[in-house]
């Protein structure tokens, strides 16, 4: 599992004094704004923590003040930049998880046990999420994540689902 997990990414400046417009990839904007700090990740892979001095939701987008930059000019440099936030830093209910962690995960049918592909993207739809299964042979079959179809997670282990026919006639 991965340590940091991309939270949104800066768009524009808001205001006079480098406050930041920032797109949210988070569930709800709000846990964006009262994330304690973000993280860049520099060009060697790690990350270099900086402190959020205040955040406030202004939909579609969050607002943060970031530490150390404090003009519009600063934010501006800054345009188009990933931000991460750290696992822990991110509360979360008994049985949610976090997508990341979903990712890679092999997709194994509930009944017989045979392996239909593993899971390579995780689109929110209005409806429902939309799991993208790679199949072994290369093809992207896109899963209602409803629990008529999903029956169990298994964070760092699988996901048993139970398709209708016709999703995997080729496995």
């Amino acid at each position: 599992m991965t340590e940091y997990l991309e939270c949104g990414k800066i768009v524009g400046a808001h205001g006079v004094r480098g406050t930041a417009r920032v797109e949210s990839y988070c569930d709800s904007p709000a846990v964006l704004a009262g994330l304690p700090a973000v993280y860049f990740r520099t060009a060697n892979g790690t990350y270099r923590r900086v402190a959020v001095v205040k955040g406030a939701v202004k939909p579609p987008q969050t607002l943060l003040t970031l530490e150390g930059i404090d003009t519009p000019e600063g934010v501006l440099a800054l345009r188009g930049c990933v931000l991460y936030a750290h696992r822990d830093d991110i509360p979360l209910a008994d049985g949610d998880f976090f997508i990341a962690d979903l990712l890679g995960l092999p997709v194994i049918d509930a009944d017989s046990d045979v392996r239909y592909g593993e899971l390579v993207w995780v689109d929110d739809a209005p409806a429902s999420m939309l799991y993208t299964v790679r199949t072994d042979l290369g093809r992207d079959v896109l899963l209602p994540a409803v629990p008529e179809f999903v029956k169990e997670i298994k964070i760092g282990e699988c996901i048993r689902i139970r398709p209708i026919p016709g999703f995997f006639d080729e496995v």
